[in-house]
């Protein structure tokens, strides 16, 4: 089935490499030392400069990142900030955040600032999940999903594959995301880092464009499904076929630590698909 409407995503690091998680795919973390830019907080100037160019070229979505397990007083005052501002220059932007484990009380104080989505990743089985983390659990993830939803603000949630997982751990994380009832389902190819002690992704392109489906398929209500950390470097010159096999949104421009392509190139594969770019968020 392919997918006539793709809505456009842009990630934005406002908080960059300052978490002291152990997180093993993560270059983020300060433990692996890897070569990445590290800072308190990304001048405001230049994040209404990535608000605009991202709106510019058709992403609805923008999400704030930051680097750390979960918010504290300073990080959420600084998402706030960022958020009210972001709004006043790009009013048409559906502004997301990506802010580690977060209670209610913090989710509500977002939704305030004009934050419409959260983001929290369950990144992979619970069973496998200690084989990649140690310094907090599964669950707690799977609670900040939770909260989000109480919260009323729209979830998005999803994993990686290509971590050394096997497909029963694939088929169990997938199930647990189709019990959070999230909207969005970012689904991430491992991108592989010197710094990490994790092998390089295993997977084949045809598995992965497999997932992508079977993602679809497990969690059938998702309004998305968006192929987001990895795309270019997991599918290479074959990208265009992830809309065939279920996918309908993806992340434009740069990634928290990786570069992605190009935003004009993303534009010209998906007018050469006939596909168009969504204008509103359903």
């Amino acid at each position: 089935m392919m997918n006539e409407e793709i809505f456009l995503c842009s990630i934005c690091n406002i908080n960059s490499g300052t978490c002291n998680e152990d997180c093993k795919f993560c270059s983020q973390s300060v433990r692996y030392k890897a070569d990445i830019a590290r800072y308190k907080q990304k001048p405001m100037d230049a994040i209404l400069q990535e608000a605009i160019t991202a709106r510019d070229n058709g992403a609805l979505g923008f999400c704030l990142v930051t680097a750390d397990k979960g918010i504290t007083d300073k990080t959420l005052k600084f998402v706030c900030d960022v958020a009210k501002e972001v709004t006043k220059v790009a009013p048409e932007l559906r502004l997301i955040a990506c802010n580690g484990t977060a209670t209610v009380e913090q989710l509500l104080v977002l939704k305030d600032a004009g934050i419409k989505a959260y983001n929290h990743n369950l990144e992979t089985s619970r069973g496998f999940y200690p084989q990649i983390c140690t310094t907090h659990p599964w669950d707690e993830r799977y609670e900040t999903c939770q909260n989000v939803n109480e919260a009323g603000l729209v979830l998005i949630t999803g994993g990686i594959f290509g971590l050394g997982e096997t497909q029963e751990d694939r088929i169990s994380m997938l199930e647990a995301l189709n019990s959070l009832n999230p909207t969005s389902v970012p689904i991430n190819f491992y991108h592989h880092n010197e710094a990490l002690e994790l092998q390089p992704n295993p997977l084949s392109v045809d598995e992965a464009l497999e997932l992508v489906k079977l993602t679809r398929e497990t969690i059938p209500n998702a309004q998305r499904i968006m192929v987001a950390g990895g795309r270019e470097l997991m599918f290479g010159q074959r990208q265009e076929e992830i809309f065939a096999y279920g996918a309908n949104s993806i992340v434009i421009g740069n990634y928290l630590t990786t570069n992605g392509r190009v935003m004009s190139k993303d534009l010209e594969m998906l007018k050469s698909l006939n596909l168009e770019v969504a204008k509103k968020v359903k």
